[in-house]
């Protein structure tokens, strides 16, 4: 079964190619450039993995992470953070990312970051690895 990454971003044109480049690679992909709610999108599209870009329309996507990562049904998901602006990033911290890809980028980069996420998360992740 393919694993399902969900990306938010404000930015049609990245979202089609990451989405097009992503689905290539055997993952099923949902975008989106906008939610009023992230866990529960991460949840009812049963995502292995969330992509979320740092600035967002009205919200701060290290906000976004921050929640996933906090909250019991989304805290084992991996997420990947991707900005323009990396140095604002490391000014404010990560939010409990599991990784950070700074743009422009190259596809190569974001795949290869899912495979190392993926890795690390390992085939079976439990609730209970959650911090909080």
């Amino acid at each position: 079964m393919p694993k399902k990454i969900l990306i938010l971003d404000d930015s049609e044109d990245i979202l089609d190619v990451m989405k097009e480049a992503l689905e290539m690679e055997g993952y099923k992909v949902q975008v989106t450039n906008f939610t009023d709610d992230i866990c529960k999108a991460a949840i009812s599209f049963n995502a292995d993995m969330v992509i979320l870009d740092y600035i967002l329309f009205g919200i701060n996507g290290g906000e976004l992470c921050h929640l996933l990562k906090t909250t019991p049904e989304t805290c084992h998901i991996p997420v990947i953070m991707v900005s323009a602006y990396p140095r604002v990033l490391e000014s404010l911290g990560n939010y409990g990312s599991d990784a950070f890809i700074a743009k422009p980028f190259n596809l190569s980069d974001i795949t290869d970051t899912i495979k190392t996420c993926f890795l690390k998360a390992g085939n079976d992740v439990e609730h209970a690895d959650c911090d909080f």
